[in-house]
């Protein structure tokens, strides 16, 4: 999964999704009966975990194993999805089959949390699938990143849950994550000041900051996945960012598609409306060294401040929040401070209870 999957081919038509509003009754109730923000009971060691596949699947079957294992030695129990293993082309089984995995963990008392497995595709062709009655009635934790951007917006706008942006249970479970984790789903204090790791070796050999735009600003944080943000444009589970601080997270992308999408964001409100922005470290975003777009190319920073300095909210590039080993978990719907000036990414709110 990580990093080797891009998204330029499945952004294009997902219009389609805001059409079955009209005939399925789980979107029937809209963003607006999710109330008040739901925050999920938090996660001890020794409780059960349960693992599922919302888009793509595993090459092969040891990697649930050792997932499972890796969960195991962080000090839960786990149980796996009845269709993780199925595969249907670049899903992680057919539609129904990850939607059942989905409202069977949430339907079981015993699972206290729900982890996806991977990312890679999928995820939105089963929003209007879900049963988010059942999910409100029953908050619990999600966490994934990447393409479980989709699920992230969706839960949050029509069920009102916190829900975590933060490893897979394929990652890298380094010192640095595990510390964010376990602040984020296991205590119910904020988790205060999102310090920056030491340079990943594995992908960034220095670790580049920059403010765009400086100042500061306060609200709840939302984002995700750049690819999938773009996608939710003009369906019933489009982001919602106003008056939020957006963080933003991609991988693999040439400059010019990086361009395309901040410009359909533009272009939508949705940047003009958000109280800041934070933009990640873009892992192997610049210009392909085989087979390039363009034989010139604006460089990935350059198309941020074209794209982004503009609109007088604080915007800071360089955090390490996606495709990479060293990420922390950030809870979407929570209080947060954003300060360009000094860098800073500040958790004001418990998101767990």
């Amino acid at each position: 999964m990580k990093g080797k999957i891009s998204r330029r081919d499945f952004i294009g038509n997902v219009s389609a999704i805001g059409a079955a509003a009209a005939i399925s009754p789980n979107l029937a109730m809209g963003k607006s009966s999710a109330g008040k923000i739901i925050k999920p009971p938090r996660l001890n060691r020794g409780d059960t975990i349960g693992l599922i596949a919302p888009a793509s699947g595993v090459r092969e079957q040891r990697t649930i194993r050792e997932a499972q294992e890796t969960w195991e030695s962080l000090g839960f129990k786990v149980k796996t999805g009845r269709h993780i293993t199925r595969r249907h082309g670049y899903l992680a089984g057919k539609d129904n089959e990850r939607v059942e995995d989905l409202h069977d963990m949430f339907s079981d008392n015993e699972v206290k949390a729900l982890i996806a497995l991977r990312g890679g595709y999928g995820t939105i062709r089963i929003l209007d699938l879900i049963d988010y009655d059942l999910i409100r009635a029953n908050p619990k934790i999600i966490l994934g990143y990447s393409d479980i951007t989709s699920l992230h917006i969706a839960i949050h706008q029509m069920a009102g849950l916190v829900t975590f942006h933060g490893p897979v249970a394929i990652s890298s479970f380094t010192e640095y994550t595990q510390e964010y984790l376990f602040k984020a789903l296991s205590t119910a204090e904020p988790a205060g000041l999102i310090a920056h790791p030491e340079p990943d070796n594995e992908l960034h050999p220095t670790a580049h900051f920059a403010t765009i735009h400086g100042g500061s600003c306060k609200g709840q944080l939302t984002g995700g996945n750049l690819s999938l943000i773009v996608a939710s444009i003009g369906t019933p589970y489009e982001i919602d960012t106003k008056d939020k601080i957006l963080f933003i997270e991609e991988v693999g992308e040439e400059p010019y598609a990086i361009d395309r999408m901040l410009t359909q964001l533009s272009q939508a409100g949705t940047l003009a409306q958000a109280a800041g922005i934070i933009l990640d470290r873009c892992s192997r975003c610049g210009v392909s060294d085989t087979r390039p777009a363009f034989k010139e190319s604006l460089g990935v920073e350059e198309v941020f401040v074209d794209r982004l300095s503009h609109l007088n909210i604080p915007v800071i590039l360089g955090f390490s929040i996606g495709h990479v080993a060293n990420k922390p978990t950030l809870p979407l719907g929570v209080r947060a401070t954003l300060n360009a000036d000094a860098r800073s990414l500040t958790i004001e709110e418990s998101a767990v209870v």
